[in-house]
């Protein structure tokens, strides 16, 4: 069972970003989703990320100078593009499509909690012994 996902985005300039340690650029991310969509090729990927309110986050970014496209409604989701420090462009945007459950929240349900039985058990060998 998959239960995440390591997504690497490659820059012509890492030292622009928050370095982790040797050079190695890290962020902790919410719950992801994956979509295989049909294709004529292989080996071709491509990583957006999500976010609840587009404008709040290109207001965001625009407190922090980062530039970002103007939003296109593209039908699955409201779309922007943040400009990274290398000059590349990443994909940001607000879902309007159906979203899978989060694997943790689908392990739970799979798995119910195991019950307590010890007190219960404690207490028909008390009730039986008298």
């Amino acid at each position: 069972m998959i239960v995440g996902a390591h997504s690497i985005i490659y820059s012509k300039e890492p030292a622009a970003h928050v370095d982790v340690g040797d050079g190695w650029l890290i962020f902790g991310l919410p719950p992801a989703e994956v979509a295989v969509h049909p294709s004529e090729a292989n080996n071709v990927h491509e990583l957006y990320l999500m976010c609840k309110d587009v404008g709040a986050f290109l207001a965001a970014m625009e407190r922090r100078k980062i530039a970002c496209s103007a939003v296109q409604n593209q039908g699955w989701g409201l779309l922007t593009k943040v400009t990274l420090p290398g000059g590349g462009t990443l994909g940001v945007y607000q879902p309007r499509h159906a979203r899978p459950k989060a694997a943790d929240q689908q392990d739970k349900r799979a798995a119910p909690p195991s019950r307590k039985r010890t007190s219960r058990r404690k207490t028909r060998i008390k009730s039986r012994s008298r």
